[in-house]
C-alpha cells in the first residue's frame, strides 16, 4: 500500500518496533487498524476501505465497500482470512526457509 500512496497521505506504523501508546499491541497485531485524521480507529475491512479511500486508483473500491451489504461481505472474508493467516503465514516461513538453502 505504501508504494500505492503517491500522495503520501498515509503514516504507517510498524507496531512490533514502535510505542503505541494507550492502545493494546497485541489487538493490533490481530487485526488491521487505522487511524483516521479525525483520531478516530476504525479495525478489519473498514480499515482497509478507509485506507483504499486514500490511494489514487483504489478511492472508488474504498467508497463502494463502505455501502451495505459490501461492507458485510468484505468484513466476512477478511475474518476467513484472518482464520486460514497462521496455515498462510506457515507456507510463507516454510518457503522463504527453503528459497534461503539453494
Amino acid at each position: 500500500m505504501r508504494r500505492l500512496d503517491c500522495h503520501r497521505r498515509l503514516s504507517f506504523l510498524d507496531v512490533t518496533l514502535q510505542d503505541v501508546g494507550d492502545m493494546d499491541r497485541d489487538a493490533l497485531l490481530r487485526r488491521f487498524h487505522v487511524r483516521g485524521a479525525d483520531g478516530q480507529t476504525v479495525s478489519g475491512a473498514a480499515a482497509f476501505a478507509a485506507v483504499w479511500r486514500e490511494l489514487p486508483g483504489l478511492s472508488w473500491l474504498g467508497r463502494l465497500v463502505a455501502i451495505q451489504p459490501f461492507a458485510r461481505g468484505l468484513e466476512c472474508a477478511y475474518g476467513a482470512f484472518l482464520r486460514i493467516r497462521p496455515c498462510l503465514q506457515a507456507v510463507v516461513f516454510r518457503l522463504e526457509r527453503g528459497s534461503k538453502g539453494l
